[in-house]
């Protein structure tokens, strides 16, 4: 990414909640925030970029075709350079993105804010994670 990435906020998937990938986001300096169950409004941008691949790109090609990769690089080339979004007001999301590059901060101003102790592994079973915290808060 040509930004630093802070953060990364997914749903409850076990795959992320890897040790392995984990480990590698605390030594990468990003934080992993899962979203609470019952929780779709947490990934509604997810979700509508989903939607809108479906309708506008995995309809319109043939999934076995060979030039599957082709397809999806000039698919994302235009869904990010050149295709108008209404969640940025009719602007690209490259516009959108160079327009927040002038306010993010650079990657030594973010990592200098994060703390690997103050981060803990969590679990991907909602209830169980929150029992274990309250549990490591008590002791």
């Amino acid at each position: 990414m040509p930004f630093p990435i802070q953060r990364i906020q997914t749903d409850r998937a076990r795959e992320f909640f890897a040790v392995k990938v984990r480990e590698k986001l605390m030594d990468l300096g990003i934080k992993f925030r899962p979203n609470k169950p019952d929780s779709p409004h947490l990934n509604g941008k997810v979700e509508r970029s989903q939607k809108t691949d479906k309708t506008e790109f995995y309809a319109t090609i043939d999934m076995a075709s060979e030039h599957i990769d082709d397809l999806l690089a000039e698919w994302q080339y235009y869904y990010n350079l050149d295709r108008p979004h209404s969640a940025h007001k009719g602007k690209t999301p490259m516009e959108r993105y160079l327009k927040l590059s002038e306010e993010t901060p650079i990657s030594e101003e973010s990592y200098a804010d994060y703390l690997p102790s103050k981060e803990r592994i969590e679990e991907a079973n909602y209830k169980l994670d929150l029992e274990s915290a309250r549990l490591k808060r008590s002791l």
